[in-house]
């Protein structure tokens, strides 16, 4: 499914009118459709009362369609509009049509207001929808009409509430959500989904979202490269599994990583690529950590290597893996090694060499800390890697802050992907993967459970395990992102918001992806 961004969905609306719509049709297709959803939510509409709180432009337009629809159905009505609208002649039509409308300006202290809205069956809220931005003032009027819903909304016998296009206070491009934002039971939004709505904390104040077409050009849409991920993208990207395969088949992937402070990370992400479909898996760690790491898994294969004094991969250790490595497809490279020079010696000798496995490598963990401190990274990441941060290491690769990154998590991904031409996974709540040339997809799930120590490691080693079995870079990405999260999501029903350890991912991950592809 597209997602756009506000000026996306602009252009998408100049689109419609160029190819032979109106910007009054577009609101006509708008304002009916949220009609029909509102008389759905209510299931009658004869004598039910409805408050329609109309901004001061399009957004309220819609409304103001809306109302009228509402009002030949049978519906009693009342327009609000705590500021007067840019265009007059919807609050005349209103009135022309028997449709009361109430004023903010007649109704200073909101006393109108608030008895309407606490004795109604539906509210419709089409205050500001998507050209709007955070920083609402609770003392002017939109913000007073806000205050006063979220009132009602909590109040002994609640409306039904109708956003259009978005809730008011919500960002429609980076998701942020103004304090006074009122969760309504259902979004109406026009044409595409807005990419604001699958980032935190929008995503969790939509109720349920339904897109409705207006008559956007299909080859218009066709050009967004943004992508909401879903279960029927993600099976179609679902490796072979032929009856007749054998482990050299699904992929040989070696796992690089592991220090004696650290001894489960290439555990996890070994465990994530065998549960994920990948034939062979080898764990290249210190020596001294695979008695610990041998007595938990039993499917590795092992390259044993020197250790510093610290329990840690030197340097050096690049010269004896580089022997080794042709024998593998994939690898993910990263997971325990710790933050330390050795680590930062062995990815700068590395890099070229994993660059050359035929099907990639995930850099991950304490590698992309040791990225971030080489002047020269961009040239030394190989165009076939996938590179999987969290906020916190992709604001020291980008060499910015945490919430600079989480203000613009889209664009930060997008910026990595580019700087470092390769693809990158931006982790966390809807978690971004992006490539080069702007191709973006969203993942749709946001899980606390999913946030406990290993997960990462976990996904990882899925991705490497769809690398080995001969994905794409972006596709593996994209599958392992998405697998991960839907496992959480399977999970959460069971388990609630928290309790969950890492193994328990891959553990589950079978099962969900048989379910997946069986669906």
């Amino acid at each position: 499914m597209k997602l756009v961004t506000v000026a996306q969905m602009r252009e998408l609306e100049q689109a419609a009118i160029a190819a032979g719509s109106s910007e009054a049709q577009l609101m006509d297709e708008a304002g009916l459709a949220v009609a029909q959803e509102a008389w759905m939510l209510l299931g009658t509409l004869e004598g039910r009362r409805i408050v329609v709180l109309a901004g001061p432009g399009n957004n309220g337009g819609d409304g103001f369609v809306a109302a009228r629809h509402l009002a030949d159905w049978g519906a009693e009505l009342l327009v609000y509009t705590p500021v007067e609208p840019r265009d007059l002649s919807f609050r005349d039509a209103m009135i022309e049509h028997g449709v009361a409308v109430g004023a903010g300006t007649d109704d200073p202290e909101g006393q109108r207001l608030a008895q309407v809205l606490g004795s109604c069956d539906l509210v419709v809220d089409a205050l500001l929808g998507i050209g709007q931005r955070t920083g609402i003032d609770p003392g002017q009027p939109i913000g007073r009409a806000l205050i006063m819903l979220g009132e009602a909304r909590r109040g002994y016998s609640p409306p039904k509430l109708v956003a259009v296009d978005l809730p008011t206070g919500i960002d429609a491009d980076s998701g942020a959500a103004d304090p006074l934002t009122v969760e309504p039971d259902l979004t109406v939004t026009f044409g595409l989904p807005k990419v604001g709505m699958y980032q935190a904390p929008a995503s969790g104040l939509l109720g349920r979202v339904q897109v409705i077409d207006i008559g956007i050009p299909r080859a218009a849409q066709e050009q967004v490269q943004l992508e909401l991920m879903t279960a029927k993208s993600a099976r179609a990207l679902l490796p072979p599994r032929p009856e007749d395969g054998n482990k050299g088949t699904f992929g040989k992937l070696v796992v690089i990583g592991g220090s004696a402070r650290y001894v489960g990370a290439p555990r996890l992400a070994a465990t994530g690529a065998y549960r994920a479909g990948a034939g062979l898996v080898t764990i290249a760690c210190p020596k001294g950590i695979i008695p610990a790491l041998a007595a938990g898994i039993a499917e590795e294969t092992w390259l044993p290597q020197d250790e510093s004094d610290t329990g840690t991969l030197p340097g050096s250790a690049a010269l004896s893996l580089r022997k080794d490595l042709a024998g593998y497809d994939a690898a993910v490279f990263g997971p325990g090694l710790g933050d330390n020079d050795g680590t930062r010696a062995l990815t700068w000798a590395l890099l070229p060499d994993l660059g050359g496995l035929a099907r990639g490598v995930v850099i991950d963990a304490d590698a992309l800390n040791a990225l971030a401190s080489m002047g020269d990274a961009p040239e030394r990441v190989p165009s076939n890697a996938v590179l999987t941060p969290h906020p916190g290491e992709l604001a020291r690769l980008l060499e910015t802050t945490v919430a600079d990154v989480q203000s613009r998590r889209l664009s930060a991904a997008q910026e990595a992907a580019a700087r470092f031409g390769c693809t990158v996974v931006l982790k966390g709540a809807h978690t971004v993967v992006a490539q080069p040339g702007g191709e973006t997809r969203l993942s749709p799930f946001a899980n606390p459970l999913l946030a406990t120590a290993g997960s990462g490691d976990v996904l990882a080693g899925m991705i490497g395990a769809y690398l080995a079995q001969g994905l794409e870079p972006f596709a593996a990405a994209f599958l392992g992102v998405y697998m991960h999260g839907a496992v959480g999501e399977a999970l959460r029903t069971e388990m609630g918001d928290s309790g969950l350890l890492a193994g328990d991912i891959a553990a589950n991950l079978p099962r969900v992806v048989r379910d997946i592809a069986t669906a």
